[in-house]
């Protein structure tokens, strides 16, 4: 079953979506138990800007100061049936794994693959071939096993303390809000695409209560949870709200959820990854089925998004112990909301 981040046709008529999670199960680890060893200037982080999962990844490795441990390769935001391409970098080749498509390392360890081409992978820059694009067990690893290589003032961002809650957070929000939203969009049935926006709705209102009081998901500083449930917030009015049919409200009419929102964008390592052109190309111009004229919408307007938040008020501390971190490099830097 294909997925939202890779190639093929999402929209089976008659048939709930099911979001295929059989990824690639290698690790990184600081014990190389799978033969791939924590290595700094090894490995490569494919992602792409337009990509909820990928921007994940992007963001947990600013927070952490990986940068210089973990190279960043971006693909455009639009691809064909096959795969998705370097078309942003000069000539549309990786500067650093000499290849057009992300198909390429996969096909380089595995040539019979047959399963989704997704972002966000690694790949093992040496031989070419991916290692994992298991994007939910990829972000802890950043934070369990690259500690060598955080920067110093690093985020705890699966704190021992909260796992446990953290997880079970983790995984309401992933099925009914980061995956309920393409449960709506890719819904083949009336009877299906209902069920999963009043399921998606609910768990909204259930976290505009939770946030009332509390700043953050979990505890009193930013955690995992916060970082995947922004991806898809974030994306909520410019996509998910028309293209996707999850049109109760706008994330501008959930008070709550716009103010925490707004808090995160606003906070460095969250909106310095945002691009919210790559974000409309990909979605209004790649889900042909769902979009067929492949018109990207004009807006919505995005100066809001600077405006404050007043969540202060609620205290926390956004970074725990640690700071934030430096200043977004050049080279990896957004177009800047005007």
């Amino acid at each position: 079953m294909e997925t939202a981040e890779n190639p093929g046709t999402y929209v089976k008529d008659g048939q709930e979506f099911s979001r295929d999670m059989r990824y690639i199960p290698s690790r990184i680890t600081k014990d190389g138990r799978d033969g791939y060893p924590v290595e700094a200037g090894r490995y490569r982080l494919v992602a792409a800007r337009a990509c909820p999962w990928a921007n994940r990844a992007v963001i947990v490795r600013r927070l952490l100061g990986l940068e210089d441990a973990i190279s960043l390769g971006l693909c455009g935001p639009t691809h064909d049936a096959r795969s998705w391409t370097f078309d942003l970098d000069p000539g549309g080749v990786d500067p650093v794994l000499g290849i057009e498509r992300i198909q390429d390392a996969y096909f380089a360890r595995f040539p019979d693959y047959e399963r989704g081409i997704t972002v966000p992978v690694i790949v093992d820059v040496p031989t070419g071939q991916v290692v994992t694009n298991d994007f939910p067990t990829m972000t802890l690893d950043f934070s369990s096993e690259w500690t060598e290589h955080h920067r110093d003032g690093a985020p705890d961002l699966y704190p021992d303390a909260h796992k446990d809650e953290l997880d079970e957070v983790m995984d309401l929000v992933f099925r009914d809000v980061n995956n309920g939203v393409y449960r709506c969009g890719f819904a083949g049935t009336q009877e299906s695409y209902e069920k999963a926006y009043d399921r998606l709705f609910a768990r909204l209102d259930w976290l505009s209560e939770r946030l009332t009081n509390q700043r953050y998901l979990v505890g009193d500083t930013i955690t995992e949870a916060d970082v995947r449930l922004f991806t898809t917030l974030v994306r909520f009015d410019a996509v998910y709200h028309g293209h996707f049919k999850c049109n109760r409200n706008k994330l501008t009419e959930m008070p709550v959820l716009w103010a925490y929102t707004r808090d995160l964008f606003q906070t460095p390592g969250f909106g310095d990854t945002i691009d919210f052109d790559q974000i409309k190309d990909h979605y209004y111009i790649v889900h042909s089925e769902i979009n067929p004229t492949q018109i990207v919408p004009k807006g919505p307007d995005l100066t809001n998004w600077l405006s404050a938040h007043n969540r202060e008020h609620l205290g926390g501390r956004p970074f725990g112990d640690g700071t934030p971190p430096p200043p977004v490099r050049a080279s990896e830097a957004v177009p800047a909301l005007m």
